[in-house]
């Protein structure tokens, strides 16, 4: 994979991530750069290990499709976009939790970090049926991720959920670029 396609498909993957950020930006009160990097290093984490996960889950099922290897990963990649920029589109529910300026949790942070990686997590899938160094882009998957969040935190009281939802739409976009290219790159080399 080209580094470059890995550094898109890893702001891709932060983009959900970095909308809960916001969120979650939104709810603290003053975020100290320490407790964001904490945040971001917890969600660049799991959603470095998602698609590892996703990636071994694929190689158990690639001897049975190699020959459409490239259409599901472009399915997979295009529905994932689809389904983020539906999500981006949507208009914001009100979240609960906004008016607290509560200090989140370890264990509600981790879960919606994993809740924001699964998308990740069928991405390393379609992965698995490809040529990729799985190592160097769950590691660019994380480390998007973990600056993403960082950023999206301390922002989230400026930005609010709309550019949040924004860079949903354009992750999901993002998505859907990269499985038409690899969809173009194999049909042009067979």
């Amino acid at each position: 994979m080209h580094p470059l396609s890995m550094v898109l498909l890893g702001l891709a993957m932060s983009t959900d991530a970095f909308a809960a950020a916001i969120g979650k930006g939104a709810t603290l009160q003053r975020p100290r750069l320490t407790e964001a990097l904490r945040i971001g290093l917890l969600f660049g984490t799991i959603e470095g290990l998602t698609p590892v996960l996703g990636w071994l889950l694929g190689l158990g099922a690639a001897q049975y499709i190699t020959a459409w290897d490239h259409w599901v990963a472009f399915a997979l990649l295009v529905g994932l976009g689809l389904h983020m920029i539906r999500n981006g589109l949507a208009p914001a529910a009100d979240d609960p939790d906004a008016p607290s300026a509560r200090r989140p949790g370890f264990w509600g942070l981790a879960a919606t970090g994993l809740a924001t990686s699964i998308d990740a997590m069928a991405v390393g899938v379609g992965l698995a049926f490809l040529d990729v160094n799985i190592a160097a882009v769950a590691g660019v998957i994380g480390l998007c991720t973990l600056v993403m969040v960082t950023l999206g935190i301390l922002l989230g009281r400026v930005l609010g959920r709309m550019a949040g939802q924004r860079a949903e739409v354009v992750g999901g976009a993002i998505l859907i670029v990269i499985g038409a290219v690899i969809l173009c790159e194999h049909l042009s080399a067979g």
